[in-house]
């Protein structure tokens, strides 16, 4: 069939101007509800993350890039992460990120806390968070999480489960949530056992899996059959020290780490840090956040003991059941801890 010519330009020049239209209108829309979306700012929501370690560590570093993750699925953020070594590099970044009109930094660690506070001022339109910080600014607000209850779950397993009357708890270094947890921990086993005996040690830093496995055979060499380990990448060598040993257990920590060696973990501590920031980043990105310190814990299902599923029939009934019964409490916000030294004692 024929087509004039005329009448197939007209047809044609008819498509191109729908197609624009119909790209135009789909360019305006953006999720309902939010203050910050491309259509409406010209731009992209843009979310940092600094770390103190690698995000390889399948702790504390990689829950927080999990986190960042979620952030881009859920919110369709931009994202970017850096791993910062030294106090310098925490405020280099920071500064960095606020040129670039960041509009969500995350410092992960209680270290980053003085950074944030000498940048902000300079960047008022990027908000940073840190965790484990209660720094609270015009533009600079702190995610603390109450680590000590699971903590203290984790001493009532291991004061319960103990052969050799001796337990260990091993961190990366002495910063103020760590040792706080450690003291949850070793109350909880004495509350269970008061005749156990808790050595504690810190590695000196977060990365080097050999001195960690060199601190888990220390303790072992002591005595130690069950070991508390809050050590990041560290960490990792003290599972290798209990799965070359197959005596010791060991118990995870910030992240779910029960897989890593699942024959030897007997259970983790897990902080569910995507669920945090993502709470964090949906405020700020509709527009409704309030410089705060933001407290998560056992009674929001962030902070949580979770047994590992291979070795849970080696935990005694009597003590799964007082795990349970103490659970329903710190849930319901009336389990406390009198004596305790907390990291953020403001929360309770």
């Amino acid at each position: 069939m024929r087509v004039h010519k005329n009448r197939s330009r007209e047809f044609h020049t008819l498509i191109h101007t729908l197609l624009a239209l119909t790209i135009v209108a789909l360019a305006g829309c953006g999720p309902a509800g939010t203050g910050r979306d491309e259509g409406e700012t010209g731009r992209p929501f843009r979310v940092a993350l600094l770390t103190p370690g690698s995000i390889s560590d399948q702790s504390w570093n990689g829950g927080a890039y999990a986190g960042l993750e979620r952030i881009r699925d859920s919110l369709g953020a931009q994202i970017s992460h850096i791993q910062t070594r030294t106090p310098a590099e925490f405020e280099e970044n920071f500064r960095q990120y606020g040129a670039q009109g960041y509009d969500l930094v995350f410092g992960h660690g209680f270290e980053f806390q003085d950074a944030a506070v000498r940048v902000a001022p300079d960047y008022p339109k990027t908000l940073y968070v840190t965790t484990s910080g209660n720094q609270v600014r015009d533009n600079v607000a702190g995610i603390t999480f109450s680590f000590e209850e699971a903590s203290y779950l984790a001493g009532v397993v291991a004061g319960s489960m103990s052969r050799s009357g001796v337990v260990g708890a091993i961190g990366g270094t002495e910063l103020p949530p760590v040792r706080a947890s450690f003291q949850a921990f070793e109350r909880g086993a004495r509350d269970v056992n008061p005749e156990i005996r808790v050595l504690t040690s810190y590695i000196g830093n977060w990365d080097d899996v050999t001195a960690g496995k060199e601190q888990a055979l220390a303790q072992m060499g002591r005595g130690a059959d069950i070991l508390f380990q809050n050590a990041d990448a560290a960490g990792l060598g003290i599972f290798q020290a209990a799965r070359e040993n197959r005596n010791v257990y060991v118990i995870g920590s910030n992240a779910n780490q029960n897989g890593i060696a699942p024959e030897v973990t007997l259970g983790s501590v897990v902080i569910e840090l995507p669920h945090a920031f993502l709470l964090v980043a949906r405020e700020v990105k509709e527009g409704n956040f309030k410089p705060r310190v933001i407290s998560l814990g056992t009674e929001e299902d962030v902070v949580v003991w979770v047994a590992n599923p291979v070795l849970a029939e080696r935990i005694p009934p009597a003590v799964r059941q007082q795990l349970d019964s103490l659970e329903v409490l710190m849930r319901a916000g009336t389990f406390n801890l009198p004596g305790l030294e907390r990291a953020f004692p403001d929360k309770h």
